[in-house]
């Protein structure tokens, strides 16, 4: 089993990248935020977290910034009718937070949006992963240890409270998330700033 890769960044495609580790260059599948984000550093040492996957046609390693994504992506793995292709094209279309809150918040609607995924895999989907995703995972996302039960508390108050005002718990997550829900803020400023960026 390959845990992580750790070398140098060769090359970007538009959903792969290549990484030479002890003179070997390694082609990894990834997810399109992970294209974006590593467009910039081609030439530079990079860290990707990798899940081999073994079949009679072949090996393929696909890769992730983050073990909480890798984490998710072998939870959609689990999933019938979803393969490593079709997860890694959840996490092309839904970054994993939104797809932790569209679990959370029952929004089938937000799953069906990712390309080859239909109603019924979808409501498959939510039902498999429901009892395994939770909302301090969502907005403890890669937090230091030390943090998480913090920014967790605050981040949950907020989002209940936004709730309490009317707004679904999928725009309510997207409003914390877009005005930094993972800083260090008080509750009552989360809320302030997620109401001035909903009323915009």
């Amino acid at each position: 089993m390959i845990s992580f890769l750790q070398g140098e960044l060769v090359e970007v495609t538009t959903d792969a990248i290549v990484i030479c580790c002890a003179s070997v260059g390694y082609e990894v599948s990834v997810p399109s935020n992970v294209v974006s984000s590593l467009m910039p550093h081609i030439g530079e040492m990079v860290k990707i977290f990798t899940y081999l996957s073994v079949r009679e046609d072949g090996l393929s390693l696909y890769g992730f910034l983050t073990q909480n994504d890798l984490k998710l992506f072998k939870l959609l793995l689990g999933v019938n009718g979803i393969g490593p292709k079709g997860a890694l094209n959840v996490l092309s279309t839904l970054s994993a937070e939104s797809l932790r809150m569209a679990i959370l918040s029952k929004d089938v609607k937000a799953i069906t949006k990712v390309p080859g995924i239909g109603l019924k895999t979808a409501q498959r989907l939510m039902i498999d992963l429901s009892d395994k995703v939770s909302l301090a995972d969502t907005f403890s996302f890669d937090q230091p240890l030390e943090q998480r039960s913090t920014f967790s508390a605050i981040n949950q108050d907020a989002l209940m409270a936004l709730v309490a005002l009317g707004y679904s718990q999928s725009e309510a997550f997207g409003a914390l998330q877009s005005v930094g829900a993972g800083a260090q803020k008080d509750t009552s400023v989360l809320i302030k700033e997620a109401l001035q960026y909903l009323n915009q």
